[in-house]
């Protein structure tokens, strides 16, 4: 067993203002996939310009914020913030959702690339790649605040959460800053440069983040006061499912067909 090293959450303090680790982990997050856009712009053509990308961005944070809480909110405690709706905006008692902010960050992302007549998987396959330090990033934060942490275990490297008992567990969270974090992110980066069309990144992220997180939440206690559905599928499963699903179809169905209408078009 490893010993939990206890970082408080907590940076600093000025009055009745704190600064916490896992707020400062969202900024690493946006500020890093912010560069590795700006980066790949220099290095190859996109439809979009710089000055594009930093209103993109603006969407981007802003939908992602939103649709994270708004995620938790819908599905993990929906009858708690009936009750108590004026919950839903007291941010720093925690709650945020991967998955809605993937739904909240897409819908804005969409409104802005159809506003400036971009296309929306040219635009999709720059960001996407540059999204998995982030989640290698929130993943460390939720590490450091003792929280989502794993079933128990006898692995040498357990360890003993504050806030889970006196007993042993699996450090998921730092599973998922590998897996969902580090190696996606290798992939992706590998894999944009041998793409065969616009949207495959796109897919391959929906597909694979989910693939990860499936695996992840096997370790995981799972999120209350959800638990498990129909007996053994976690939420967090269970959307990423969803995610499996439709980036088969995007891969699979949507893409070729795209190609064959404009391949159509064109002659």
């Amino acid at each position: 067993m490893l010993p939990y090293p206890n970082i408080d959450p907590v940076i600093f303090r000025i009055g009745p203002f704190a600064m916490r680790w896992y707020g400062l982990m969202y900024v690493f997050g946006f500020v890093s996939s912010y560069l590795l856009s700006a980066y790949q712009l220099k290095k190859k053509a996109f439809t979009l310009t710089r000055a594009q990308l930093d209103d993109l961005y603006f969407y981007l944070i802003l939908g992602l914020i939103i649709g994270a809480r708004l995620g938790y909110v819908i599905f993990y405690n929906l009858n708690f913030y009936l009750e108590n709706p004026l919950e839903v905006f007291v941010l720093w008692h925690g709650g945020m959702s991967f998955h809605g902010g993937l739904i909240g960050s897409f819908l804005a992302g969409y409104i802005f690339i159809k506003r400036k007549k971009l296309r929306f998987f040219s635009v999709a396959d720059l960001i996407i790649p540059t999204c998995p330090p982030g989640l290698m990033f929130g993943r460390i934060g939720n590490f450091i605040n003792g929280e989502l942490f794993g079933k128990p275990s006898d692995v040498p490297w357990s360890m003993i959460f504050p806030q889970g008992g006196n007993i042993p567990r699996h450090p998921s969270q730092l599973y998922e800053a590998f897996l969902e974090g580090f190696l996606l992110f290798i992939i992706l980066w590998i894999y944009k440069n041998h793409k065969k069309r616009e949207g495959d990144v796109f897919a391959a992220f929906l597909v694979l983040y989910g693939i990860f997180r499936i695996i992840c939440e096997i370790f995981r206690v799972p999120d209350l006061p959800v638990g498990y559905i129909l007996g053994f599928l976690s939420m967090g499963q269970a959307l990423s499912i969803v995610m499996i699903i439709v980036g088969l179809l995007i891969k699979f169905v949507y893409l070729p067909r795209a190609g064959q209408l404009i391949e159509r078009l064109r002659k």
